[in-house]
């Protein structure tokens, strides 16, 4: 059997280098056989970059562990509510790229409709990757397929917490490149895919510098200067500067939504769309076109000419009758002319 004959998906392992390694160099944190043999075909720099290194496991153990106080209750509160909100399971499950392109079950609480459509997702995903837009999600402008208070839980971070037990599976880490789904990873360039190299994590050196207001280019140079700098303090430091990050990204989708609001156009029935049928008869229901109103001198003269007759009935009506007959002659309207409605 030729070397690497037995893999399926050949061509997810491209950005692996053909020259041998040491075994030594195989007992990295996966372990599965794919993994090894791409390790394998690594040159040694790339190796060293691929190679999960044993403090970043013991940092991820110690902090899930110190933390369980707080996630797991936090965890079952948030189940609680999505599961009073919205009927369907509490956990969404979707399949990962992860370490050296192995595919995994990512977990997240489920912020929306069950059996939502992902085509969106997918068609707003290409359009960033190929323009120099913001990375903005589409929950700033209102998508339709949350469940109440989704937008919230994505913007705290907090429909995340349930990939703790990917990181105990040891499939993600706390620090890493965010584990990208098969279709993004099938655009990506050959040196994008390098992201991989690393363990995916909950943050990265992408989400504490800027995140959503940077550009696709932008997030997979960071992605790939973290999988060149990894080390204990750049972690200890990602994760002392995330939760300013999370409070900026709601600060963000606030300000998002208000602006969203302000610019939202009015929808107004179209007259060639807008009708009603009522006894057999059609009737419009499009507003009537005006003209508009400009005020010239013949406005301004009638206008004036309307209070001097106003004041006249009202003095006229004023004057006491005598014998049922009004001593001022009815100057308005004189006898023989028939007073207009």
């Amino acid at each position: 059997m030729k070397r690497g004959s037995y893999y399926p998906n050949q061509k997810n392992l491209e950005f692996c280098a053909i020259a041998p390694l040491p075994r030594r160099a195989m007992n990295h944190g996966n372990g599965s056989r794919p993994a090894r043999e791409c390790l394998g075909r690594l040159d040694s720099a790339a190796a060293a970059r691929a190679e999960v290194p044993s403090w970043k496991r013991i940092i991820d153990i110690i902090c899930i562990l110190a933390g369980s106080v707080l996630w797991v209750p936090a965890g079952l509160l948030i189940a609680l509510f999505i599961k009073i909100v919205s009927p369907g399971p509490v956990l969404f499950k979707q399949e990962r790229i992860g370490h050296m392109s192995k595919k995994f079950l990512c977990l997240k609480f489920r912020t929306m409709t069950v059996n939502a459509n992902t085509s969106v997702h997918q068609t707003h995903l290409n359009q960033l990757m190929t323009s120099n837009q913001p990375m903005k999600k589409l929950d700033g402008a209102g998508d339709a397929r949350l469940i109440p208070g989704g937008l919230w839980l994505r913007s705290l971070g907090v429909d995340e917490l349930p990939q703790l037990i990917n990181i105990l599976r040891g499939e993600m880490s706390l620090v890493g490149p965010r584990p990208c789904v098969a279709y993004e990873y099938e655009m990506f360039q050959p040196h994008h895919r390098q992201r991989c190299q690393t363990l995916p994590g909950l943050t990265g050196l992408w989400q504490v510098n800027g995140k959503n207001r940077t550009t696709f280019g932008k997030m997979m140079e960071l992605d790939l200067v973290y999988v060149e700098k990894k080390s204990l303090f750049l972690d200890l430091k990602i994760m002392a500067f995330t939760v300013p990050a999370i409070l900026i990204q709601v600060w963000d989708v606030k300000m998002g939504r208000k602006a969203a609001a302000k610019t939202m156009p009015v929808k107004i029935l179209e007259a060639s769309s807008a009708s009603l049928k009522l006894g057999g008869s059609t009737i419009s229901l499009a507003p009537p076109t005006t003209t508009p109103f400009t005020k010239t001198h013949a406005h301004v003269q009638a206008a004036d000419t309307n209070v001097v007759r106003s004041r006249k009935r009202r003095s006229l009506s004023s004057c006491p009758a005598i014998d049922g007959v009004n001593p001022v002659p009815d100057l308005l309207n004189p006898p023989g002319v028939s007073a207009r409605n």
